[in-house]
Formats: C-alpha cells, structure tokens, sequence
C-alpha cells in the first residue's frame, strides 16, 4: 500500500532529518514509527502526503509515484486513497459532526443523503451513535478524537497516517480512544503509518520503527 525508497529530506541550515530512507507498509498494516522530538516524525508523514517535496527519493501509495502528480493530482489521491487523524482533531466548529463525517465523501462528489447515511453508520460504529446533529464544542476531547477517526475512515482509504492522535488526551481517555482507533482500522482493513512519543499507542501495532539520523530501525 506505501512504499518509500531513499527518500532525503533536509531542514534550513543544512541538517539532515534522514538520508535513503526506505519503508513499505503492506495493505492493511498497521506500522507506528516513534523517535526523539526533532526526528523529523511529522516532516516524515508529510512528505508520504505530498504535503512536502523530498530532496531525493520516492514516495509511492498504492503504486502510485505521488511525484509523477501535479498538485490537483496529489490532491486527489489523498482525497480518495488518504485518511488522517491528528492530535490537534481538526474538526471544524461549524459543522455538525455528521456533516464533519462525511465532508471526505462530499469532497469526492457523494450524493448529500448518502454521505450523510454513511457519516451516520460511521458515528455508531465510533459509539457517537444519534449525536450526528450535535456539534464540536459540545463534545469531550476524546468524543472530538472519536469523530475525526470517523471521518479518516468513512471514504474507506487504503491508508491512514496519524500524527499523534492520542497527544492531546489525559491517560484514561487515550486509552479508551487508543483502543476503538485499532478495533476500528482492524475491521476496515486499512493499512496504518502511526508518528508517536506514546510507547503504549506504538504497543498497539504490528511492529515499531525508530526514527533516527541512520535511517529507520526495528524496535526490539
């Protein structure tokens, strides 16, 4: 499902955050990578986006070599092949959480009532059930949290990449939320890249991959 072969990337100043980077993640894995503060974690998730332009290297998402793609290309596969979960939830306070939900199929053209309906089972499946007309600043963090993984996952991509998604929450909460986030992607069958300080969230996946300036290495 993703693949990154020596991949260079460097930050203003002349450091290198990583050289000839590889990495593949088969369909549905579920792969966290962690490393110190400044290992170029985020910068690593960006570049897989095509939010950020390598120096070298290529990132390839479902056989797709993101840089043979112009910008409205690369916003297309992340719109149809991409869900992202972040810590800071990024749901937008206008809208309800069903129209929050579903607003990656709206953005795929959806018909209105069948985004909705889907948003709706997508919210149940999160434990949200019944609450698609309530709105962000009347929800927890962790129901925040649980909305956004609703909406990384209700366009059923093949990837998810999550920066911290557990950050933002006290311990018990992150947990809880910890939990339904793998159940969740599990069922789907979606191929998980997890960035995170968070030893019990990396404990959650297949395998753990430190970030360093060598590259990244197996945990364990």
């Amino acid at each position: 499902m993703l693949k990154v072969e020596r991949l260079v990337k460097t930050v203003p100043g002349g450091r290198s955050l990583f050289g000839g980077l590889d990495l593949s993640l088969a369909p549905g894995e579920f792969v966290a990578v962690t490393g110190e503060s400044g290992a170029g974690k985020s910068t690593l998730l960006n570049l897989i986006a095509g939010l950020d332009t390598p120096d070298a290297g290529k990132v390839m998402i479902g056989g797709v070599d993101i840089a043979s793609l112009d910008d409205d290309g690369r916003t297309a596969l992340r719109r149809d092949r991409v869900g992202f979960v972040f810590q800071a939830f990024h749901v937008l306070p206008h809208l309800d959480l069903a129209h929050n939900v579903a607003l990656p199929l709206a953005l795929q053209g959806r018909e209105a009532r069948e985004s909705l309906n889907a948003a709706d089972a997508m919210l149940e499946a999160v434990g949200l059930g019944g609450r698609g007309g309530a709105y962000p600043r009347e929800l927890s963090g962790g129901e925040l949290q649980r909305v956004a993984v609703a909406r990384a996952l209700v366009h059923r991509p093949g990837l998810i990449l999550a920066d911290e998604p557990t950050g933002n929450l006290d311990p018990e909460t992150a947990a809880r939320t910890l939990t339904l986030f793998v159940d969740r992607v599990r069922d789907a069958g979606t191929a998980v890249l997890l960035v995170t300080h968070s030893a019990v969230a990396a404990a959650a996946a297949d395998r753990t991959l430190v970030l360093s300036q060598r590259g990244l290495i197996a945990h364990g």
